[in-house]
């Protein structure tokens, strides 16, 4: 009698702030999320550093989207790590001085997933296996 083989299961993936941002807009930089067979996942970090982008009047979301909103998108879920060991793993990451990315990528690592991003310097320090880059 031979034993079922289960597929592989499917890569999960933390979007960046960028990719959270393209994938609502229908940008074309999000192409290779929507081919992706992965689960996507975004951060709270991501949702406080877009409501700064907004309140800074540094972007706008597709037809006058909210964060909020965003939160709710069915292309996507919200996970919420426990806080203590999301910040420790951020404490190690000296290599960038900007919050967001660093909560971002503790973040994809805590939990062992890809961080979906075009960010040069997180692509180049996380390396290509825990990236995938758009």
């Amino acid at each position: 009698m031979g034993s079922a083989q289960s597929a592989p299961a499917a890569p999960m993936i933390l979007l960046d702030t960028n990719a959270l941002i393209w994938l609502q807009g229908n940008h074309p930089r999000s192409r290779p999320l929507t081919a992706s067979a992965g689960r996507l996942y975004v951060s709270p970090a991501s949702f406080l550093e877009i409501q700064f982008l907004l309140e800074a009047g540094r972007i706008r979301l597709r037809r006058g989207a909210t964060v909020e909103d965003l939160a709710e998108d069915a292309r996507w879920l919200v996970d919420d790590p426990p806080a203590a060991s999301w910040f420790a793993r951020a404490l190690g990451l000296g290599w960038t001085r900007d919050p967001f990315d660093r909560l971002l990528a503790a973040h994809a690592s805590l939990r062992g997933w890809r961080l979906a991003t075009a960010d040069e310097e997180l692509l180049r320090r996380l390396g290509g296996a825990a990236c995938l880059e758009l």
